[in-house]
C-alpha cells in the first residue's frame, strides 16, 4: 500500500496514562514526527498532566474508560477531527484454559483487547470516512499470532483483535473507503504490564518508532522488535521452529 504520514494530521490515542507505557511513547513520536495534535486518553485524566504540560497546545487530554460504551460515542463526537486512531489500551495476566483460569479477568481482557478497539472503531468511523488522509491502527501482540501457553485468555483476546484488524481491511476495500488498517504485533516490551517477565524486553521509544515507521514505508502488519521480527518470519516459514521459539521464551 502507499506510504502513509502522520505529520500534520490529528491523532487518537487509547491507553496513555502509563509514563513507561507504548501508549505514551506514541504520543511522543507522533508529536515528534509532525502530528498536528493528539488525543490522550487515560481513565484519570489527572495521569496526563505532565504530558499535556510538556507538550502545551498540542496534546489534548480525554477521559476515557474503553469499556464504557456511552462513553466512547461520547468521546468520538468530542474527538470527530481525528483522522489516525491508535488503539493501544491493553491488559494482560496469566492464566491457562484449565490451570490458573479466572473467568472474570478472561472477560475483562476480552473487553478492553476485542470489544474495546471494535467499539472504537466503530464509534468514528464515519469521522475517519469523512475526515481526509485517515487510518485505523490496531496494536495487538505476537500472542494473536501463536498462543502463550501461560497467558491463554491473553492470546484468545488478541487473536480476535488481528481477526477483526483483517476482516475490517476487507470491508473497507469492499465500500470504497481508502482507509488503511495496520496490525502492530509487539513482542515482550519493557513496560509495567511485563515487570515481572525475565526475557529481553524493547524499550517502548523504540516500539513506537518501529509503529510510525512502518506506516510511513506502506506496511499493514508492522513488526517492533527482534523477537517480534521472528515470530513473523517463522510463521511464514516453519511452524515447528517457531513453536521451540517459543518455549525458549515462554
Amino acid at each position: 500500500m502507499p506510504p502513509f504520514s502522520i505529520k500534520e494530521l490529528t491523532v487518537f490515542i487509547t491507553g496513555t496514562n502509563k509514563q513507561k507505557g507504548i501508549g505514551r511513547a506514541l504520543v511522543e513520536e507522533a508529536l515528534q514526527r509532525g502530528a498536528k495534535k493528539v488525543y490522550a486518553t487515560a481513565r484519570d485524566i489527572l495521569q496526563l498532566e505532565d504530558l499535556v504540560a510538556n507538550h502545551k497546545g498540542k496534546v489534548v487530554p480525554i477521559a476515557l474508560d474503553v469499556t464504557d460504551i456511552k462513553q466512547i460515542q461520547e468521546v468520538a463526537k468530542e474527538a470527530r477531527d481525528t483522522q489516525v486512531l491508535i488503539n493501544n489500551a491493553g491488559v494482560s495476566s496469566i492464566s491457562g484454559c484449565l490451570a490458573g483460569y479466572d473467568t472474570q479477568v478472561a472477560h475483562q481482557e476480552m473487553a478492553v483487547n476485542y470489544f474495546a478497539p471494535l467499539h472504537l472503531i466503530q464509534a468514528f468511523s464515519n469521522s475517519l470516512i469523512k475526515n481526509t488522509r485517515s487510518a485505523i491502527v490496531n496494536i495487538i501482540s505476537i500472542a494473536g499470532l501463536y498462543p502463550a501457553p501461560t497467558y491463554v485468555t491473553y492470546s484468545a483476546s488478541k487473536a480476535a483483535l488481528r481477526s477483526l484488524t483483517q476482516a475490517l481491511r476487507i470491508e473497507m476495500a469492499r465500500k470504497g473507503h481508502n482507509i488503511p488498517v495496520f496490525g502492530v504485533y509487539p513482542g515482550p516490551i519493557d513496560t509495567a504490564m511485563l515487570h515481572n517477565v525475565e526475557t529481553q524486553k524493547e524499550k517502548p521509544l523504540n516500539v513506537a518508532r518501529r509503529v510510525f515507521e512502518g506506516m510511513q514505508q506502506g506496511v499493514l502488519d508492522i513488526t517492533t522488535d527482534p523477537l517480534s521480527d521472528h515470530f513473523a518470519d517463522f510463521l511464514t516459514q516453519d511452524a515447528n521452529a517457531l513453536n521451540a521459539l517459543k518455549q525458549k521464551v515462554f
